[in-house]
């Protein structure tokens, strides 16, 4: 029969994913997923585990404990309170045969396997009809509260041409009652050519309408001449370090601000009613279960040290909460974030705390990403950090030594190398376990790459962004640096931690589109029909494993969610097509048909 180590159980046969909790996750602990994660600190390295007496004494250890293993397995015979039959199960685990049937009792996997097995009976069964099953998805990253605003305002993603920006902006600022901002928007200038918008496009048409509009990466935005009188902003006002305002011929603000130059109108911008907030949740959480979604990582901190778990925690104590959140908090108020863990724990299986999010730079979009090298088309500059260096490598000390763990953006090669120095600097030989983030890992150098992978240092991408930004991002840095940019198939060779996630609402929310973009890197303006930087692609398996099991290691939940195995939570999507048999170009179009978070069904498709 022959065993592999695994998250959830050890696998190689279908039985072996009925076997006791207790036996499961204590194989779990000793080996996640083994081309995914990492072994303790026995690497993979071409194919081959390094540090082997360490992971040899775990396979002494697994001989040791395997007769508790096979004690304690089951022939299927607990009864259930849902039955799953007649699909076709992708469990997550390594090198594991497909599932046809999965049994739930109390919100938790006591059987996946094959259906003849499982001899207990079920309160429901529920016939798949030959559906794909997978874990439910988990997005490494999100702007939660963003995106249900998002949803509730004007959309610019896909306007093309400076009028069509031009008049949603104006047709929407005429819907809405005097004192109501015009706000999010996520425009994208690259899609007609590249220039900035100016203020006056949008002036004439929103008279005293104060707008404030965001571009899809979050890192500038376009203000009227409303916004900036009310924020006080003249030709004399200076951009704080870290930002910059764009100025006219004359000197004069021309309406973009860039990164922390945006606080001027963020600062003077009326914050929404708790009834607001709380609508805007549901929204954004409806529109996350729709689309597969069982837990995202929530990295939109903003607003002080609670940030936006103020608004999660409302939701739970009101009875609205049906998606499991990991909340993350601004990286500066990491001493909020202590004493509330010390005071209050972190959380439960539905909402967590615990983690910190910092930024170290901008975004290629803005030219504010940070590179050793300048901008190809904008020479003047190189980007620029926007947290002090001196002043982030302080706070992920401190963070560090509180026990709290750390996420950093960082996007340009100079960004990555900085945040990986202050990483090692923080944790030294201990580096590995700490399971530190880089957000996004955007354009890392070759050695960066092989750095991380040694470090265990997680690179916490976004795939759609690669289909996006691969419409123009070679004019930004040029075709050398160009090769490393969204190196999922680098990342993955060499070894290293590669986790999925949609940085909604600067992309779609879809963890399918992000599959498909993964798995075909075809550019969303159809010129790249064979895939942009093709080398980079990855097998479906591998971005299913980014957006499943490798995220729950990313959110220290490796023994709770990911794969569908024993004594894992409950946590499902079906499908309507099993992505790994469709022709690539064809997952973007599959549909979600249900989402199951802790064995409850959340959401289900009309018909």
């Amino acid at each position: 029969m022959g065993f592999k180590l695994g998250s959830g159980a050890v696998v190689g046969h279908a039985r072996l994913l009925s076997l006791e909790p207790i036996a499961t996750r204590f194989c779990a602990k000793l080996c996640y997923a083994e081309d995914a994660l990492y072994c303790a600190r026995g690497r993979r390295r071409g194919g081959r585990r390094e540090n082997g007496s360490f992971a040899m004494k775990n396979l002494f250890l697994l001989a040791a404990i395997l007769g508790l293993v096979w004690g304690c397995s089951k022939d299927g015979g607990e009864n259930a309170d849902v039955l799953y039959v007649n699909g076709v199960v992708w469990t997550g685990a390594q090198d594991a045969p497909d599932a046809d049937a999965v049994a739930v009792k109390d919100g938790r996997i006591i059987f996946a396997g094959a259906a003849d097995n499982f001899t207990g009976e079920a309160e429901e069964t529920v016939d798949l009809d030959g559906r794909f099953m997978a874990p439910g998805f988990i997005d490494n990253h999100v702007h939660f509260l963003d995106g249900g605003f998002g949803l509730a305002s004007v959309d610019l993603r896909d306007a093309a041409t400076p009028e069509e920006f031009s008049k949603r902006i104006i047709d929407y600022a005429a819907t809405l009652p005097e004192g109501r901002w015009v706000l999010n928007g996520n425009w994208d200038h690259e899609r007609w050519g590249g220039e900035l918008p100016r203020v006056e496009w949008i002036d004439e048409g929103t008279g005293s309408t104060p707008v404030f509009v965001v571009r899809l990466d979050g890192h500038m935005a376009l203000a009227n001449s409303a916004a900036m009188a009310l924020a006080g902003v003249t030709a004399e006002t200076q951009a704080p370090e870290g930002g910059e305002i764009v100025r006219d011929e004359n000197g004069e603000p021309a309406g973009v601000f860039k990164d922390n130059a945006m606080s001027l109108i963020y600062d003077v911008i009326p914050e929404p009613s708790e009834e607001e907030l709380l609508d805007v949740f549901q929204l954004a959480q409806d529109h996350a279960l729709s689309l597969g979604l069982t837990q995202v990582h929530d990295v939109g901190g903003t607003g002080g040290p609670n940030g936006s778990l103020r608004v999660f925690r409302e939701a739970k104590k009101k009875g609205l909460l049906k998606l499991r959140i990991y909340s993350f908090a601004p990286l500066a108020y990491w001493e909020d974030a202590r004493e509330r863990v010390a005071d209050e724990g972190k959380g439960d299986e539905m909402l967590r705390w615990g983690g910190l999010k910092g930024f170290v730079d901008g975004s290629l979009g803005s030219t504010t990403a940070w590179f050793y090298e300048p901008f190809t088309d904008a020479p003047e500059t190189s980007g620029f950090p926007v947290t002090d260096p001196d002043e982030l490598a302080q706070l992920i000390a401190d963070a560090d030594a509180a026990g709290l763990h750390i996420a950093v953006h960082a996007i340009g090669d100079k960004a990555i190398d900085t945040l990986l120095s202050d990483f090692e600097t923080a944790a030294g030989d201990e580096i590995v376990g700490r399971r530190y983030r880089i957000e996004h890992f955007q354009h890392p150098t070759h050695e960066a790459i092989s750095r991380a992978a040694r470090d265990g240092v997680i690179a916490s991408m976004q795939p759609y962004h690669a289909i996006d930004d691969g419409r123009w991002a070679e004019k930004r840095i040029g075709p050398e640096r160009i090769k490393t940019t969204y190196a999922f198939r680098s990342i993955l060779d060499e070894g290293g931690l590669l986790t999925f996630g949609s940085d909604w609402p600067v992309a779609p929310l879809s963890p399918i589109e992000g599959v498909y973009a993964a798995v075909t890197r075809r550019t969303i303006d159809g010129a790249n029909p064979d895939g942009w930087q093709p080398q980079e692609k990855i097998s479906v398996e591998e971005a299913l494993t980014a957006y499943t099991a490798t995220n729950a290691y990313a959110g220290l939940q490796e023994d709770e969610l990911g794969k569908i195995a024993l004594g894992m939570a409950a946590d499902f999507v079906v499908l309507s097509d099993d992505p790994r048999a469709v022709e690539p170009a064809a997952i973007k179009d599959i549909r979600v048909l249900k989402t199951i978070v802790g064995g409850e069904e959340v959401y289900s498709a009309a018909g």
